[in-house]
């Protein structure tokens, strides 16, 4: 059921994006589209094996096991990887023009293994859709795809062995909450060591009525779709501020009010005390006239001036390394097995020993570095990039297991940190042109595996307590299945409709904006700019200091982790507040007993928003419409 799940996701997500344009549910960490498959596993699949024989249904460890499948899998098709590699690695050759120059200023950077060269008729087929009969030429694609998946999996392979590292440190020692997976848990919790046929989440009145309530107002807007006389119901609006240079959303999204409820206080009131002081910071700059823009800068990292999304980057590097720091005694410990086998470090209980993980995770860097080496980038700046990207992906993954952000990202990506702080002088021409292509896996990352494997591990701690080693392998079956499955599914719809007319983001700006920006940087060689050192250097002493001042102040009320994504948390602030709001509330007045009963509210606002955009996708499949997004962020 992993492996089927999985396939279907990979090869579902990119229909329901290119085909039926509604709601996104492979985009973000929340994952929606494994939720979904989950909720009709779990209720109607398992329950009606049941019926046939009690003996036969999944049990707890092999229901987790197929979740932590699915969440994997959900990271890829979309966002996570697939709909940016095969446009970015076509759209080189089809937006080229003797206007843009591309062929003169970076086709001659390009390594000729790195995109599919000399069939230009079947490129603008990927693009414009390909004449009857023609199929998918995959004499285009193979080569290319032959030297790209072996970079993506030893990509994932890093990711997993990380994770897998940590897991202990996050899960048993610091006992980080992993919002994201508290709606599994509840679905797969028993009454008693046998499996009931309908779960006890599944007979909670409360649990009903938080369903109905999204599942009300997105029927409401997908039936406006079909029938314009009934009204929708608005969830957003903006509080202009400083002269309307600057906005706080007032957005509501039931699915963040749900995982914020599990999250500590102090987390969500940090979150929201630093993105309105980011605000007024913002504010306050724009008024003077000190806000800098850096045309350096990509639009990935362009959320606001670049001293704000320095400093949140300088405060994600100090997240991350003062997170290893304190986790030096468990790391020292993982060295010792890894290197020595000491016998009194105990490592059964994680999804690989110490030794296979260190060496899967150095083998994997080290294949990534040559590989970016062999693009075009210099060794010395390979590892600067490796290392910036890596932290990222920690620092993002920490933020999403502890704060419970479905939907985040970094406040600047590694690329543009390299370029902005070392110069574009530095990087040369091919290693321009190679960070381009590094957008591909480490750009608008609003979904990525590491995440959900850290997610999975949550659920292997809670759920699977035999043969743990098998994750690992299900993982990386869950990773294969879907590259293919979405690989292909991309495919088989732009030649039959044409990639332009499917989807104007991934086919049309975000493949043309990697190279683009790389002409741009080529043709005005610059750097390095040291004041951009200085904002980083600030954001970073700023974030040293909340982290002291939290573990040695007990009166301190202002959690750290909001601060480095204070730029890019806009979206979620009024849900957020709002979860902080209620929760506090609840366990003022009513204290621990009361916040355990209304748990199951708040889980079925993630489950009827999730499972209403899913309903609404076959509604749309089988009376052939499109354009019907019922969800909101």
């Amino acid at each position: 059921m992993g492996a089927a799940g999985s396939i279907a996701i990979g090869a579902g997500v990119p229909y329901c994006n290119m085909v039926l344009h509604g709601s996104r549910i492979a985009s973000y960490f929340n994952t929606p589209a494994a939720i979904i498959l989950f909720f009709f596993l779990v209720l109607f699949v398992n329950t009606a094996i049941g019926l046939v024989r009690r003996g036969w249904m999944l049990n707890r460890a092999e229901l987790a096991l197929v979740y932590i499948m699915w969440i994997v899998a959900t990271a890829i098709p979309e966002w996570g990887l697939t709909a940016f590699l095969l446009p970015d690695i076509t759209s080189l050759i089809y937006y080229a023009t003797p206007e843009n120059a591309w062929n003169d200023v970076l086709v001659p950077s390009v390594p000729d293994w790195i995109i599919p060269h000399h069939e230009m008729e079947a490129v603008r087929s990927f693009y414009e859709g390909a004449p009857e009969g023609m199929g998918i030429p995959w004499g285009l694609w193979l080569r290319p795809l032959a030297m790209w998946i072996p970079f993506i999996l030893a990509l994932y392979v890093a990711m997993i062995s990380s994770m897998a590292i940590l897991r202990k440190q996050w899960v048993e020692r610091e006992r980080l909450v992993y919002p994201l997976v508290q709606v599994p848990l509840s679905m797969i919790e028993e009454d008693d060591d046998r499996p009931s046929l309908i779960k006890p989440f599944f007979r909670s009145r409360l649990m009903w009525i938080g369903f109905l309530v999204p599942a009300v107002v997105q029927s409401l807007n997908g039936l406006n779709h079909y029938f314009p006389y009934i009204p929708t119901v608005r969830l957003d609006a903006s509080i202009p501020l400083f002269r309307e240079s600057v906005s706080v959303p007032i957005r509501l999204s039931f699915q963040m009010l749900g995982f914020t409820y599990f999250v500590n206080r102090d987390i969500a009131f940090g979150l929201c005390f630093f993105f309105l002081l980011n605000t007024c910071q913002q504010g306050i700059f724009n008024i003077l006239g000190l806000q800098k823009i850096d045309p350096v800068l990509g639009v990935y990292s362009a959320y606001t001036g670049s001293i704000v999304v320095h400093q949140g980057f300088g405060a994600i590097i100090v997240l991350v390394l003062y997170g290893l720091w304190t986790a030096r005694g468990h790391l020292r410990e993982v060295a010792r097995k890894a290197l020595t086998g000491d016998p009194a470090v105990d490592d059964s209980d994680e999804i690989l020993s110490y030794r296979a993980a260190v060496v899967l995770l150095f083998f994997s860097l080290s294949f990534m570095g040559v590989w970016l080496w062999q693009s075009g980038l210099l060794p010395w700046l390979t590892l600067v990039y490796l290392f910036l990207a890596f932290v990222l992906f920690l620092g993002i993954t920490r933020v999403v297991a502890e704060g419970g952000l479905a939907h985040i990202f970094a406040p600047m990506i590694a690329s543009d940190f390299v370029a902005a702080n070392f110069g574009t002088r530095a990087l040369g021409s091919s290693g321009i042109v190679a960070l381009a292509f590094t957008y591909i896996w480490a750009s608008d990352i609003l979904t990525f595996v590491m995440a959900s494997a850290a997610n999975g591990l949550k659920l292997v701690q809670e759920a699977i307590h035999r043969r743990r080693r098998l994750v690992f392998w299900a993982m990386l079956i869950a990773i294969v299945l879907t590259l293919a499955s979405s690989i292909w599914s991309i495919l088989q719809l732009a030649y039959e409709y044409g990639g332009i007319n499917t989807d104007q983001f991934f086919f049309g700006g975000a493949a043309r904006y990697p190279f683009d920006n790389a002409a741009a940087r080529i043709q005005s060689l610059d750097g390095p700019h040291w004041e951009n050192w200085i904002y980083t250097a600030v954001g970073g002493g700023l974030m040293g200091f909340l982290m002291w001042a939290r573990h040695h102040w007990l009166w301190w009320p202002f959690h750290h982790l909001g601060f480095p994504i204070s730029a890019v948390f806009g979206t979620m602030f009024f849900s957020v507040f709002l979860a902080w709001l209620f929760k506090t509330v609840v366990l003022r007045y009513g204290g621990p007993g009361l916040y355990l009963r209304t748990r199951p509210f708040f889980l079925g606002l993630i489950l009827g928003q999730f499972v209403t955009a899913g309903v609404w996708y076959v509604i749309d499949h089988f009376t052939g419409t499109s354009g019907n997004p019922v969800m909101s962020w």
